[in-house]
């Protein structure tokens, strides 16, 4: 049997989990939900990082031990994940003695093949991201010089998280990471897709293109004194990440259990935030190798999800927790929109307007009112008893073609961990559905007594039902089953033929599955920030206290005029800023037509390039072509706002491009 192995990172115990935690979880929940219905042996694995600085600072400011917050935090993360039906296989905490003994079984294996030595250094170091940085890497950051470093004019920033750094010279013990270089550049070169999206692969080679230095694996004992000892150095600990990294080993029994660790490893794909890319391919692929273990098969890096353009952190005080959202929304609505709203890989900016617009659009409106209405009128007018598969007419053969498609674009899409694009592909299919509900009219078949073309027809609808719930089943767990349940299917059966239920199924409409939610939810209280330091400039204000007045109307123009205009809906499908121009994005836009156009617009104090693509925007698409600071443009973009763009113009339902504006 093919085996699956699939791991989020193991998350932080200083503070209780957000949605940027959820995110990774979620998507790596429904990979592991999909290689299971393909039959395969999964296992999945998530956990809680208990050790380091930043885990000893939370703990001590609540009088805590580090055990004893462990203890209490690590609980949140499974309680959230039990809420939003993650299914893990295992839950490791590095507090656990079957870690310790993973760590200390890899640290002596590396030690006795010589790859530590300890050295005297010096450097800039940061407690809150618990590394060395070199002084370019501080200056950098900083914005300042080495020099102005040294002599004391300007203060170093660690250029991770911005927060202050310190010059600490102390013995330590290393790891030989510079020997790996070249062989790390080779494997990743020969395996291309062991990083997604290539872009993050390209940065991870970039990286490597730099001098590598040598790792320091530890940190003095009487700095740390909860965290794993250096077996043949016990005056020193291990360093957090040497430490958080082997828990992919621990959960596989390394050094204790072989043939289980045989069965799984090497691991089919990480799941793991952009920022801690370079720890999970640079510092762990080398300590792989440095142990002659094989690499990952894949390293999948997700964007962040963002709030007024900051990431979504505790520290920022923007945490957005999905415990204030599942009462409201349930655990099937958020999985849904955390994997349709952004493609993997990109950032996405987080709205309750968003994630209220996309309920009602694609589930209450879009899916829930196939499913009701068919399963309704196949309750009323055939008594709740499908017929078999009959005579092909009508529009039968365009819909069994668009299942057909859009279960293939599915499974392309889950395989190749782009949720957003195998969604957009099903949709397709749910579209077509109420199409063609709308086109065949069982209504009319009804009122007209052509009872066989109306069995024929709501079959075919609930045949829809059948594909889409199924699809759906690692996404939405609960409400796929339910749905399954309705059209009387037992299991998932993502065949796309359009003959599969048998004469005799019998369906039930009962209530909606998405009702449309009309009352914006509650704000959720969000978590204090810490304490701004004395020197912090105070917060720039989201919204502007004091609303605009509304522009005076220009003169009334005949709607001849007005009609003169061709508004079209358009697909952004690459956006990037203008060479020559600071304000200026320059877009690839789909609108229909054998080839996209590219639009020039003056965007980008609004928007990030990333944020644009696969969004659904309203063009003006008769506009005589323009040159914008050297790029010419096919057209115009509509925007709300006065001097200043406030937000593109998009339709609240999903719209193929090309689609006519009137």
């Amino acid at each position: 049997m093919t085996t699956y192995y699939v791991s989020t990172p193991i998350y932080y115990v200083n503070d209780a989990p957000h949605v940027g935690h959820a995110y990774c979880t979620v998507l790596a929940d429904v990979a592991a939900r999909w290689h299971r219905m393909a039959g395969e042996d999964v296992h999945f694995v998530t956990g809680t990082d208990e050790h380091g600085q930043k885990v000893m600072t939370a703990a001590a400011k609540l009088g805590r031990t580090p055990v004893e917050h462990a203890d209490a935090l690590h609980v949140r993360f499974k309680e959230l994940w039990e809420r939003l039906d993650i299914q893990y296989d295992d839950f490791v905490r590095t507090t656990e003695p079957r870690h310790v003994r993973a760590v200390v079984a890899i640290l002596e294996k590396l030690h006795a093949r010589g790859e530590f030595y300890a050295a005297d250094y010096a450097g800039w170091y940061s407690a809150v991201a618990e590394r060395f940085w070199s002084e370019e890497e501080v200056a950098e950051a900083s914005g300042c010089t080495v020099a102005q470093l040294r002599s004391g004019e300007a203060k170093g920033r660690c250029p991770d998280t911005g927060t202050p750094v310190e010059w600490v010279t102390e013995k330590n013990w290393f790891f030989r990471m510079s020997a790996y270089q070249e062989r790390l550049i080779r494997w990743i070169e020969e395996h291309p897709d062991c990083i997604v999206p290539e872009s993050r692969k390209n940065e991870v080679l970039g990286y490597l293109r730099k001098p590598l230095a040598d790792l320091c694996i530890s940190r003095p004992r009487a700095r740390l004194p909860f965290d794993i000892p250096l077996p043949w150095d016990p005056d020193y600990v291990t360093y957090v990440w040497f430490d958080a990294l082997t828990n992919y080993l621990t959960t596989l029994g390394y050094g204790a259990d072989d043939p289980r660790f045989a069965r799984y490893w090497p691991v089919s794909v990480h799941v793991l935030g952009k920022d801690i890319l370079t720890f999970h391919t640079v510092y762990w692929f080398a300590m792989l190798m440095a142990a002659g273990i094989d690499p990952p098969r894949q390293v999948v890096a997700h964007g962040w999800w963002l709030k007024a353009r900051e990431k979504i952190s505790k520290s920022l005080g923007n945490a957005v927790r999905l415990e204030d959202y599942l009462p409201v929304f349930g655990p099937d609505a958020l999985r849904y929109f955390l994997l349709r709203e952004i493609p993997v890989g990109l950032d996405g900016e987080w709205s309750d307007e968003a994630l209220y617009v996309r309920v009602n659009a694609d589930l209450a409106n879009d899916l829930g009112n196939l499913a009701h209405r068919s399963l309704t009128m196949a309750e009323r007018w055939l008594g709740g008893v499908l017929p078999g598969p009959g005579a092909v007419e009508g529009t039968d053969a365009e819909l069994a073609e668009v299942a057909v498609r859009a279960v293939s674009g599915f499974r392309a899409g889950m395989d190749a961990f782009q949720y957003r694009a195998a969604l957009d592909a099903l949709w397709e299919l749910v579209r077509a559905g109420n199409k063609y509900v709308d086109t065949e009219a069982p209504w009319a078949l009804n009122k007209a007594g052509r009872t066989e073309r109306l069995g024929v027809v709501l079959r075919n609808v609930a045949e829809v039902c059948r594909i889409v719930a199924s699809c759906l089943t690692p996404v939405m767990p609960r409400k796929s089953v339910e749905l399954l349940a309705r059209i009387g299917v037992d299991s998932p059966d993502l065949d796309p033929s359009l003959r599969r239920l048998a004469a005799g199924t019998r369906v039930a409409a009962r209530d909606p599955l998405f009702p449309r939610l009309e009352l914006p939810v509650s704000t959720p209280t969000p978590v204090a920030p810490p304490a701004a330091p004395a020197a912090a400039p105070a917060p720039v204000p989201a919204v502007p206290a004091v609303a605009e007045a509304p522009a005076a109307l220009p003169p009334e123009i005949a709607y001849e005029d007005f009609a003169k205009l061709a508004l079209r809906i358009g697909k952004v499908l690459a956006a990037e800023r203008h060479p020559n121009a600071d304000k200026l994005l320059v877009l690839k836009v789909d609108v229909g037509e054998p080839e996209p156009r590219t639009i020039v617009a003056g965007i980008a104090a609004a928007y990030a390039p990333e944020e644009l693509v696969g969004r659904t925007i309203t063009v003006v698409a008769n506009l005589k072509p323009v040159k914008l600071r050297g790029v010419v443009s096919q057209g115009m973009l509509l925007a709300a706002g006065g001097a200043e763009v406030a937000a593109l113009l998009s339709p609240i339902k999903p719209v193929e491009p090309g689609t006519i504006v009137k």
